[in-house]
């Protein structure tokens, strides 16, 4: 870190030891129990008066207490997060309290294998007993009580760290305001399993592990230890990443024949990283952290990702990154739909990002935008709601004024394709309605959470799978049926989770349309329509008719329509008969 970047770090800290009281049988593990406990962690910011602002930061596998900051002058190595951490970051220490503490097992302070057993005096080594995820959530949830904090705002975390966010959630239901779990998984996948298996064995394959039990004795596995942190790196990048990088680039090196080695770069940096992970990281705690991670299923625990979630009271953000093979999103997908399911508050997106699972760590610009809108007292969306609403156009307010009446309060609404999410805080401020958004637009996603909404990023042209049969009482679908490539498709999911559907749309066969085609013999361009043909993101131009023989066709009922006529002689029209003819936008209310 260079010197004229500290001021926009969290600045000097300290890694403080906090020596847990526990009864005189131990710590209770769900597989063992354990004498002694000590936990490493570390804080940024000021805890406000009435605890209230306090955000737990759970880290990953080669992560730990040091989040964000700097531990010297003399030598500055900042925490593993500290782009998104300190003042005015996407975790701003100016707003929140911020603690980051070393897992259960860990090597960096908190009680682990190299941890001196007092019964023996020597170190745990082999008899360290076997630890979940569960069990580093309940110790890190000791070290809360220790502090004398009761509540968290938010419990963040990425990886391994977002699978202790989900138990946090699960486990403590009533202390948790809000969660972001980021790409993370409620099991792994088997390939994940493979690559760890494969490390694993690369550590108890060296003749120095000596079962666990080498401490003291000068000789430690730094072979297999370096041999399983290449294979779980690689894991760690995408496939594109890794080319626009190394390619197959060669440095001009010597190597040796004996080891069968190249001078290829992609070699030369995966022998670095092993290296260095060796210098900070111990063996028998990657052995027992990773056969942790690999042991976590929420569905053999539980019976049903719904069931796990079931108790869940907190606020939900689920992150994906776009090329994560490691956790990929569809595995953030299942956990976003497993909530929604359950009634949960929740939200999903997907973030396009490049560097693969370690994307959170890097690519940070959209993440950090997304968890500022989404933290308590920067995106409460009160004010971001009103701003809104005070931004709706005229000609804007005509047709949710029709929508409004259309919809009773307190029912549960979908709005897809919801946009700048005005229509969401309208109906949260005049029907009492907290309805969630559907949008595939990162910038909607953002803005809608930003306004206190929940929101998936999703394309709705590959259907709602993520949403049961008969969800809700109403699915809107204002100005996007035309701009969809399947609307019969799009219709048919409206009213499978909603029990009727609104939907909006510009009508082409209005009057002046028909006039500027057979006169110029051109593609008009108007209030509905005000794009070239070119660049138009309107797919399909239909009219009030074809809609309703569609709706014919396929059975749907139409129960009310709507005509908006945007001038005189398009009033005149629809008052006269001739909606198709005087419509400018239309507005259909339907059922199955």
């Amino acid at each position: 870190m260079s010197r004229e970047n500290i001021q926009n770090s969290a600045g000097l800290v300290e890694t403080k030891l906090a020596k847990i009281q526990l009864p005189s049988t131990g710590l209770k593990l769900e597989n063992g129990l354990l004498l002694d406990l000590t936990v490493a962690y570390e804080t940024y910011g000021t805890l406000s008066p009435n605890k209230d602002n306090v955000i737990f930061i759970c880290h990953a596998l080669s992560g730990d207490a040091h989040v964000a900051g700097y531990h010297d002058d003399s030598n500055i190595s900042v925490g593993w997060w500290d782009e998104m951490v300190g003042p005015g970051k996407g975790i701003d220490t100016n707003i929140y309290f911020v603690i980051c503490a070393n897992i259960l097992g860990g090597c960096k302070g908190t009680t682990g294998p190299a941890s001196i057993n007092p019964e023996t005096g020597k170190p745990y080594g082999s008899t360290f007993p076997r630890i979940t995820i569960s069990d580093m959530v309940d110790v890190h949830r000791l070290l809360i009580k220790h502090l004398e904090i009761d509540r968290l705002a938010a419990v963040i975390g990425g990886s391994l760290g977002g699978m202790q966010a989900l138990e946090w959630t699960i486990r403590y239901p009533d202390m948790i305001d809000r969660c972001i779990c980021i790409a993370a998984a409620a099991s792994l996948s088997t390939q994940a399993l493979a690559f760890d298996i494969v490390g694993r064995n690369s550590i108890t394959s060296d003749p120095n592990w000596q079962d666990g039990d080498y401490y003291g004795t000068g000789h430690t596995p730094d072979e297999g230890l370096a041999q399983a942190r290449k294979i779980g790196h690689i894991t760690y990048l995408s496939p594109e990443m890794m080319t626009e990088k190394f390619g197959r680039e060669k440095h001009d090196k010597t190597y040796s024949n004996a080891r069968f080695s190249t001078n290829f770069q992609v070699e030369s940096y995966l022998d670095h990283q092993g290296n260095k992970f060796v210098d900070r990281f111990d063996a028998n705690s990657y052995l027992h952290i990773t056969r942790a991670i690999d042991e976590y299923d929420l569905i053999e625990k539980h019976g049903s990702l719904e069931k796990a979630f079931d108790t869940i009271k907190a606020k939900v953000l689920v992150i994906a990154l776009s090329s994560d093979w490691l956790f990929p999103p569809e595995q953030s997908v299942e956990i976003a739909n497993a909530m929604l399911r359950a009634g949960k508050q929740v939200s999903y997106c997907n973030l396009q990002a490049p560097h693969g699972h370690d994307a959170f760590l890097v690519d940070i610009k959209n993440l950090s935008e997304i968890m500022k809108a989404f933290l308590p007292w920067v995106g409460d969306g009160n004010n971001s709601r009103q701003q809104s609403i005070q931004t709706i156009k005229p000609s804007e307010k005509k047709e949710y004024d029709n929508i409004l009446d259309m919809i009773n309060p307190g029912t549960k609404v979908l709005d897809l394709g919801c946009g700048n999410s005005k229509l969401l805080s309208l109906l949260a401020d005049k029907k009492n309605i907290e309805g969630i958004g559907v949008d595939i637009d990162i910038c909607h996603v953002i803005e809608a959470i930003d306004s206190g909404h929940d929101i998936f990023q999703a394309d709705i042209d590959a259907g709602m799978a993520m949403i049961p049969d008969d969800t809700y009482d109403y699915a809107i679908l204002g100005e996007t049926l035309q701009v969809v490539r399947n609307p019969r498709l799009v219709l048919r999911e409206m009213l499978r989770v909603a029990r009727e559907g609104i939907v909006s749309f510009p009508n082409f066969g209005k009057w002046s349309h028909r006039l500027h085609l057979g006169i110029t013999g051109r593609m008009p361009i108007g209030n509905s329509l005000p794009f070239e043909w070119y660049e138009t993101p309107n797919i399909h131009l239909f009219t009030l008719r074809d809609f309703v023989d569609l709706c014919r066709q396929d059975g749907i009922k139409i129960l009310s329509t709507v005509c908006m006529p945007s001038c005189n002689i398009g009033k005149l029209l629809v008052n006269m008969g001739f909606r198709n003819l005087g419509a400018d936008r239309v507005l259909v209310k339907i059922a199955r």
